[in-house]
């Protein structure tokens, strides 16, 4: 294996503007391997292939290494992020960081990055309304934040290193695909390298290589997709005075011809500022640094003093397959769907497709469950494609509202949200992204289907943890949460079940209450309060059925038959 390579390297920024071109700092670059089966007389069978080392890419492969399963990961290119692209996602949930501090490299991402709950909306010179997320309730349990604010090379860099530093996946670079078939008993890959050609076999194929991928052509997926006329101009810049850490948005910003401006920071005091341009503008033009230096000027004010790390135009599109599984082939982050970047619901999804559909193949890969848990993947990542399509696509109207009905519906709800509470929901410049739930699934019951926050709590000694240390200790297993006391026979189904299935029991309990499993916790956090119960939609004496990626399968009262069946259910086995 290949030792862990250096971190980035940090470069001066610069005046200087070039179209598309980031110039803020130095990638890493990873070295070209030649691959053992170049020149082997066989062809070499892998479990599972992955294409692509974007974040969505290296989120699969990371966990998959963590739940120490074997993987090949081919990527065209030798860094991290998309050369020309400075910052690209920048916005990262709650959700997505409670799946890092799973996979391991959270702390870097929370040292480097800006955390924010606050936003401010306006209209014109007006504030419409203000939000703060911590005081929601989808948001104020969890350790992690609301949202990060960091750029998208940095966490795939601390993805790669955090891989090479696991082992089990072999990083492969410079590795593009141009060939693929498949039949009922394998999938065969072309790979063309530095090195030369050479073909490899596959179990399970993951298309991660982004929205331009041959994959939709090679298995004949099928999709549904929408063009609007919405355009952008995306500014990375550096102030010398910095605006408010709070995520702004305009609806109609004065000084951008009464159109759509967000405004965010990021790590190194870099500023990403997004302005929507006019249907018919020219990309050319409006990237121009005079014009957007101007534009800058409008918005801080003629003495404002900045630089440019990056510019480029943007135009938004939607895409949904209509399958995310062909044959050997699961598709995941932009393969599967590409959504407007309004309320973070672009990166986040590759990594919540990524994070589901990791436990799945670890626990078929690995003799703990039917092969046919990897349809549910389809089935719970569709329904969460289609949704954050919807919502998107609600939002790209609202901001860019036709003329007739649509546009007086929005002249109306900034109306009366500048006076009425009730309209502020109306007011759409990006529903926030939180996890998805599933009400579409075969593995979960009707009351599963939801991400539990990763709460804290604590340990018999008293020292505190949270849920995702309970997933990493049962290690793929299914985890089941049991509140209260426990009868002698509850005790005894929970022992035979634990000696017949892959499933690992916690007994959860109050301050005052007796224990009566070797393993328990106390449901008291460091401030005193109680939250893993409420976080897994229980109340009283109650158990909980968690899977390896934080979501609930079922919940119950007795430790029963029910139970069991909604081990089998999750499983893939009924």
């Amino acid at each position: 294996m290949l030792e862990t390579p250096p971190a980035y390297a940090r470069t001066a920024f610069t005046n200087g503007y070039e179209f598309t071109q980031g110039t803020g700092y130095a990638l890493p670059e990873y070295p070209f391997v030649a691959p053992p089966e170049i020149g082997a007389k066989q062809l070499v069978r892998h479990p599972i292939v992955i294409v692509g080392g974007g974040i969505t890419g290296l989120s699969l492969a990371c966990a998959l290494a963590r739940y120490g399963v074997e993987a090949v990961l081919l990527d065209e290119d030798n860094t991290v992020g998309v050369k020309g692209a400075s910052s690209r996602g920048i916005c990262y949930t709650q959700k997505s960081l409670e799946v890092f501090h799973r996979l391991g490299i959270y702390e870097r991402i929370a040292a480097k990055g800006v955390q924010w709950s606050v936003g401010r909306t306006f209209a014109g010179d007006d504030e419409v309304y203000s939000f703060d997320l911590r005081q929601q309730s989808n948001f104020n349990l969890s350790t992690q934040p609301p949202f990060i604010n960091i750029q998208q090379f940095y966490i795939e860099g601390y993805l790669v290193e955090r891989i090479y530093e696991l082992g089990h996946v072999d990083l492969r670079w410079k590795s593009r695909v141009t060939a693929f078939t498949q039949n009922a008993d394998v999938a065969t890959l072309t790979v063309e390298t530095p090195a030369g050609s050479y073909q490899i076999e596959a179990d399970h194929v993951i298309d991660a290589s982004g929205s331009h991928t041959p994959f939709h052509d090679w298995v004949g997926a099928t999709m549904q997709n929408k063009r609007g006329d919405d355009r952008w101009c995306i500014a990375d810049v550096r102030f010398s005075k910095h605006p408010p850490v709070e995520r702004h948005t305009w609806i109609e910003a004065p000084f951008n011809d009464n159109r759509a401006v967000w405004q965010h920071l990021m790590a190194d005091d870099v500023w990403r500022i997004d302005y929507q341009m006019a249907p018919n503008a020219d990309p050319d033009a409006v990237s121009r640094e005079d014009v957007v230096r101007e534009r800058l000027q409008r918005q801080f004010g003629k003495d404002v003093e900045v630089e440019i790390v990056w510019v480029g135009p943007y135009a938004y599109r939607s895409r949904c397959l209509d399958k995310l599984r062909v044959g050997r082939v699961f598709f995941m982050g932009d393969t599967a769907k590409i959504v407007s970047p309004f309320g973070a619901r672009g990166g986040n999804t590759g990594v919540a497709d990524a994070d589901n559909l990791a436990w799945k193949l670890a626990a078929v890969l690995r003799g703990r469950a039917s092969p046919t848990l990897l349809e549910s993947y389809n089935a719970e990542r569709l329904e969460a494609a289609q949704q954050n399509v919807q919502v998107t696509n609600r939002t790209a109207r609202f901001l860019r509202p036709a003329d007739g009905m649509e546009r007086c519906f929005r002249t109306a709800a900034i109306s009366l949200a500048k006076q009425y509470p009730f309209a502020r929901a109306l007011v759409n410049t990006g529903r926030m992204a939180v996890a998805n739930s599933y009400t579409r699934s075969p593995l979960c019951e009707n009351t599963g289907g939801q991400s539990v926050q990763n709460v804290a709590f604590r340990w018999a000694n008293g020292s505190q943890g949270v849920v995702n240390d309970l997933l990493q200790w049962a290690d793929g297993d299914l985890l089941v949460l049991v509140f209260g006391e426990l009868t002698a026979t509850g005790l005894e189904r929970l022992q035979r079940l634990a000696e017949h299935a892959p499933v690992r029991s916690v007994q959860v309990l109050a301050p005052d209450e007796r224990a009566q499993a070797v393993e328990h916790l106390r449901d008291i956090n460091a401030r005193g309060s109680a939250h893993l119960q409420g976080a897994c939609h229980v109340f009283g004496h109650a158990w909980a059925l968690l899977r390896p990626d934080g979501y609930l399968a079922a919940t119950g009262e007795a430790v029963d038959g029910q139970l069991v069946a909604a081990v089998e259910k999750t499983l893939g086995l009924r």
